[in-house]
């Protein structure tokens, strides 16, 4: 337990001295995680949008399809990446492999899916409520969209959130396309593997602090978005 409890207090000390190498990683796993999410979010959250209110033959499947995808195995995207960024593939050319470049793309294709399918899920309720007077208004696909994503921004920005929360903490796919290198690909999940099998136990806690807080703060954001919670009235 002393061991323990001294490796919390190193890594609190690391934390609160603004440690130099600490927060390298830290705001390379804010750069590569919040591009993911921008890019994921503005493919996703119009699929979804789309998907709540185009009516065509498939679109059962492609429900079907795009929920599988939530839960695609990230080192699985890794393997795929590599191969297509690799001087062999079609992407090699771009010279993106073992860049953030390469760990934003990974990131993108693994969250997309969960993105697209919460907002589905949560303007399909919306689209519900709403389908009678937008057609009455004689609205265009392009407006009801619109009108959708404009009244259902805040569950939008909860699947946001949500695909950031899961991007963050990613560790298979980036440790693949990134390379885990040190001033350059190194971010908080892979840096925590690294630190734990060399003994830096206090590095290692220190970033695993600094992760926890982040999920933390994305979780509340999307208690606080959704509503989920209530306050009791007596």
């Amino acid at each position: 337990m002393n061991g323990v409890g001294q490796g919390f207090w190193d890594a609190w000390k690391l934390i609160l001295g603004l440690d130099p190498d600490l927060y390298e990683i830290v705001f390379l796993s804010l750069q590569v995680t919040l591009s993911a999410t921008l890019i994921a979010a503005l493919i996703g959250l119009p699929a979804g949008a789309w998907l709540a209110v185009k009516r065509f033959w498939l679109r059962r499947y492609v429900i079907a399809v795009l929920n599988a995808l939530m839960g695609l195995p990230p080192v699985v995207v890794g393997l795929f990446v590599y191969m297509a960024l690799s001087r062999a593939g079609p992407l090699g050319g771009f010279g993106l492999l073992f860049s953030p470049g390469a760990m934003i793309i990974a990131q993108v294709i693994i969250i997309t899916p969960l993105i697209a399918s919460i907002s589905h899920q949560s303007l399909r309720e919306l689209w519900a409520e709403y389908h009678d007077l937008l057609i009455s208004m004689n609205a265009t696909r392009r407006q009801r969209i619109m009108a959708l994503v404009w009244d259902g921004r805040r569950a939008l920005l909860t699947a946001s959130l949500a695909g950031f929360g899961r991007a963050i903490g990613e560790v298979g796919a980036i440790m693949i396309v990134g390379g885990n290198i040190e001033h350059a690909t190194r971010v908080l999940t892979t840096a925590i593997a690294l630190e734990t099998g060399k003994g830096n136990f206090a590095f290692a806690m220190g970033l695993g602090l600094v992760l926890i807080m982040l999920a933390v703060i994305v979780n509340l954001a999307i208690h606080t978005l959704g509503k989920t919670e209530r306050a009791s009235t007596w």
